[in-house]
């Protein structure tokens, strides 16, 4: 009897879903549906990578390398790591309007961001602004983890010690004067990694948090002073930062420097003659790497990517050419069979 109750207390109730006897359908799948299907699907794939395609030719993109390998680089002269607080520049002419909005990338090559033990080099607690990791950071930041005086590197680790530090500046060429082109750097960097992955400590002034830390050994000026010009662009919610810490998955990559879209050049740089002024600092060449300027406006689709709009394009040609040969295989040996 009790073993009878508790099969009782233990059967699912008597309904549709929990005895599953809800109504299901089932595609019964014919030539009469695959072949169309394949066909209709082709052809939306070959009109979304026809419109993939002629975005991605119509984004107008400006490369320059600045490396300074070549004798006749004007930026030849600080490729020596010997030499500091270097200035170089780049000329380029536009035949033609750039259009706007036109972003500013630098780009670096055969450098591997994404490198395991590179990329865990940093102390996530110390970046969330906690102040008990200030003094004690992360053993993962080491060799960057004290200086040699024992002081606690803030912030610590690889990732951070490396950030980019190259500077520009550009001018157009207006009648033989140098007429400055307005960057605008506010929010270049992911909202997620501004709003909520990195946090400055809350203290005020924030210098004071920094008391009893030291920079990274790279850094030309601590955290708290990244940009002199904007108190809040300090500490590690400072954009420059932010875009450096959001690490590349390729070893080429190009990172978001500024934005063009303010005065005179908000509907983009007009034609003529421009000088970039670089602030040579960051080294490559010792693992044989390469720096370039990227200029580059966009589109519906986003930046350049002739890829994306190739991909579809051989897809939806290869469910075509499938259809065809699905039909011509259903004709050949179905329907003698349909005729009978």
């Amino acid at each position: 009897m009790m073993k009878e109750e508790l099969e009782t207390a233990n059967r699912p109730d008597n309904t549709a879903f929990t005895q599953q006897r809800l109504p299901a359908w089932q595609p019964m799948l014919s030539a009469g549906i695959v072949i169309p299907g394949f066909v209709l699907i082709g052809l939306a794939f070959i009109g979304i990578g026809v419109a993939l395609f002629i975005a991605s030719q119509n984004i107008t993109v400006l490369e320059r390398d600045y490396t300074g390998v070549e004798t006749v680089s004007d930026c030849y002269k600080c490729s020596n790591p010997s030499v500091k607080n270097c200035t170089c520049k780049l000329d380029f002419s536009l035949s033609n309007l750039f259009e706007g909005p036109v972003f500013f990338y630098y780009g670096l090559s055969n450098y591997f961001q994404s490198q395991r033990a590179y990329g865990a080099s940093k102390d996530e607690y110390q970046l969330s602004g906690d102040l008990d990791y200030f003094k004690t950071p992360n053993s993962a930041c080491s060799p960057y983890q004290y200086d040699a005086n024992n002081n606690p590197i803030v912030p610590c680790g690889s990732l951070a010690n490396s950030m980019f530090n190259d500077t520009f500046k550009l001018y157009q060429m207006v009648n033989g004067t140098k007429k400055l082109v307005p960057f605008d750097g506010k929010g270049i960097a992911w909202w997620t990694d501004y709003n909520i992955k990195y946090r400055n400590p809350s203290v005020t002034p924030l210098k004071n948090a920094f008391n009893g830390t030291v920079k990274p050994p790279f850094w030309s000026k601590p955290a708290y002073e990244l940009d002199t010009s904007d108190p809040s662009n300090n500490g590690f919610v400072n954009q420059d930062f932010l875009v450096w810490m959001r690490r590349a998955a390729l070893p080429d990559f190009r990172k978001l420097y500024r934005r063009i879209t303010e005065g005179d050049y908000a509907s983009g740089l007009p034609a003529g003659n421009y000088s970039l002024e670089i602030a040579y600092n960051y080294p490559v060449l010792s693992f044989g790497g390469r720096k370039k300027v990227v200029f580059s406006n966009v589109s519906w689709m986003g930046g350049k990517n002739q890829f994306l709009g190739i991909a579809y394009l051989v897809v939806g040609s290869l469910c075509v050419v499938m259809s065809m040969v699905m039909l011509i295989v259903y004709a050949k040996f179905k329907f003698p069979e349909d005729d009978k």
